[in-house]
């Protein structure tokens, strides 16, 4: 699918990539991954032919589609649904030459196009639009919304529904969960997983590279090197790479250490000076091994708050929205020193109203979302808040040392580098105004300016958007170590599963404790889905007159039921899905074999595609390849056949659940 071959790049005299080779099989999905500023935007932009390396060459196969994630979307009038389509360039082709033929009154032409049309399956891309735009977390009615009415990151959104919606070979995705909440990230994993294509793409979300990710190519020193697996086994491999190379450094560092001695020694002896020389000779041919480089930039903690209150905060019997709409209902919580909360709920449920609430301010003049109820502060509550648009309320004239400065005026110099040296702000980064600043930064300055505060209690949303790796992991420790109260919006599961204790689940307009774990929620999240897309069928063929619409309605949500039969029907589901559980374990294991088993006859056609396999001192290597080949495929065949019987089952108790 993708060759690179001897490519060096260069852009603002810096080399990014220097002699560097690859080769990406169709149906893989890589990952591309490495540190701001390594090139990785710039790859992309190499393949879409935007850029020009300074030698070497990419090659893509002929008529190869490729479909790719713009970063910035203007604020036109069209609607969300045709701005989507819009992704399908065949689509459109087609609707302008079919009114073109209209116009003409050409109709054997017309006859053709809509010939056309119907192998596009035009009829139903409106829907497939709308599909996507669901997925992504949109709520009915958006579709018909104009571009200009969203904000960025709903902007950003449109944008990678209009990727997904334009028939590819390969897919180009540059940091796609961005401003995606927690729905909309296992969404899109589930959409990729079944991308027929070739997909590369650049992610900071270790789980979602987990989930999606079939290889990974790391951009290291200004080389590639590609991995085979997904995120945690590229962890592993390169931990056993580092390791090597810095057991061969420190070999290297010996030899070289006694052959300077060797040197320093003879050199002014005639007799040993023959021999000093060639030892010269041979520490400049030496090729040098590099230390191996692991040590994170970012090494920040937060601070322990000067007092602490017990409870810190505690909401009763609130109401939370904005003005007349009620939004959450019947809000009684408590916040403890030591507190661990993560968030949970679908998109638009609530969640950043309900931190506005704790907050205690809103936003656009709003002085509280908390409409009614008791909101009681401790005496001491110090609370830290990050949220995107903080990164706006920023002093762009202003550097990271000024924005520090003007909170602690008696503050030394030294002190407030040194702390903005953990996040990595030095010399006259940590001085210049932050208007050129990239996202990334920006957020750092952010949590920066919070950490330094010394909260007690952290309300943190989405703080990791923006963030690569390595100031993800130094978040996720000093959170970890922080030992005040946390509430945490996030769709960085490895964050979630790493700092929280508890998750509280935002649904339906009430905030109340969760039981399961992210895997659970996002088995609920699914059933949810389909209860959703299922809905309006059966409302479409219970229609009648309007009370029996509406007593068809109540019948299916349980409202007109008693309590008694509420609680029947509750556990009769709960019974059948805890019968449907192994079933659904057991689909998911076949779904992995399968998954394995395609990688492996995909790395076995790789192989046997190489012509010196067929030398004849290769001919035991060929037999051996063929056997193996030969035996994964009957293999395969022999799980898909149990993975269809497994499903049909699912499928029969999933309809039985939905009733």
């Amino acid at each position: 699918m993708l060759t690179i071959t001897d490519l060096s790049l260069q852009r603002g005299g810096v080399w990014l990539l220097d002699s560097v080779a690859l080769t990406v099989q169709s149906g893989q999905r890589v990952a591309i991954v490495g540190a701001n500023g390594a090139g990785k935007s710039s790859l992309f932009q190499l393949l879409l032919g935007q850029l020009a390396p300074e030698q070497g060459s990419v090659s893509l196969p002929g008529g190869c589609r490729i479909a790719h994630m713009a970063q910035e979307v203007e604020a036109t009038g069209r609607s969300a649904r045709d701005f989507v389509l819009d992704g399908d360039l065949d689509l459109r082709r087609l609707e302008r030459e079919l009114q073109q033929a209209e116009a003409r009154g050409d109709n054997n032409a017309v006859a053709h196009i809509h010939g056309e049309l119907d192998i596009h399956e035009a009829w139903s891309a409106a829907r497939r639009a709308e599909s996507l735009l669901r997925g992504l977390g949109f709520q009915n009615g958006d579709a018909d919304r104009p571009v200009s009415a969203f904000s960025g990151g709903w902007r950003i959104r449109l944008n990678l529904a209009q990727a997904l919606m334009r028939p590819s070979d390969l897919l180009l995705l540059d940091e796609p969960t961005n401003h995606l909440d927690l729905d909309a990230c296992l969404w899109l994993e589930n959409w990729l997983r079944r991308f027929d294509g070739t997909l590369l793409f650049i992610s900071h979300d270790r789980d979602f590279m987990d989930r999606v990710a079939t290889h990974v190519v790391h951009f290291d020193r200004q080389k590639l090197e590609l991995y085979t697996g997904n995120y945690s086994a590229f962890e592993g491999q390169r931990s056993e790479r580092l390791a090597q190379q810095q057991a061969g450094f420190e070999r290297q560092q010996t030899r070289i250490a006694e052959i300077q001695r060797f040197i320093d020694r003879f050199k002014a002896q005639a007799t040993k000076a023959r021999q000093a020389q060639s030892r010269v000779k041979s520490l400049e041919r030496m090729e040098k091994i590099a230390p191996a480089h692991i040590d994170s930039p970012f090494n920040f903690q937060f601070p322990v708050a000067d007092k602490v209150s017990n409870p810190l905060l505690s909401i009763r019997h609130g109401q939370a929205g904005h003005g007349e709409s009620v939004i959450l209902d019947n809000i009684n919580l408590t916040l403890l020193p030591g507190s661990r909360v993560g968030l949970l709920g679908p998109n638009g449920a609530g969640k950043s109203t309900l931190m506005d609430a704790l907050l205690g301010q809103g936003e656009e003049g709003i002085t509280s979302t908390l409409l009614s109820g008791e909101r009681t502060c401790g005496e001491n509550l110090a609370i830290g808040y990050f949220a995107q648009h903080q990164l706006e309320s920023l002093d762009l004239d202003a550097s990271p040392f000024l924005h520090l400065q003007r909170l602690s005026p008696r503050a030394s110099e030294q002190s407030i580098r040194n702390f903005l040296g953990g996040f990595n702000f030095h010399g006259n980064e940590a001085l210049s105004p932050i208007r050129s600043f990239s996202g990334g930064e920006k957020a750092r300055v952010a949590l920066a300016v919070i950490a330094w505060q010394k909260p007690n209690l952290l309300l943190l949303d989405e703080p990791t958007n923006h963030l690569d790796l390595e100031m993800r992991q130094a978040l996720t420790m000093a959170l970890q170590n922080f030992d005040g109260a946390i509430v945490v919006v996030s769709h960085d599961r490895h964050l979630l599963r790493n700092t929280v204790d508890e998750f509280w689940l935002v649904n339906d307009g009430r905030v109340m404790e969760y039981q399961g774990d992210l895997e659970d929620y996002e088995r609920w999240l699914a059933d949810r889905r389909k209860d959703d897309t299922e809905a309006p069928k059966r409302q479409s063929a219970g229609a009648g007159s309007s009370d029996d619409s509406i007593a068809a309605s109540e019948s299916e949500v349980g409202i007109g039921e008693s309590a008694e039969d509420r609680k029947v029907r509750k556990r009769a589901e709960a019974a059948l899905r805890q019968k449907l559980s192994p079933y659904r374990k057991k689909q998911a294991t076949l779904e992995k074999q399968m998954e394995s088993l395609h990688e492996t006859l995909s790395d076995m056609e790789s192989e046997l595609v190489d012509p010196d396999l067929y030398d004849d001192e290769s001919k035991s290597r060929l037999k051996e390849l063929l056997g193996k080949q030969s035996e994964a495929k009957a293999r395969l065949e022999g799980i898909e056949a149990e993975w269809l019987d497994v499903s049909e089952t699912v499928e029969a108790m999933e309809e039985e659940l939905a009733g």
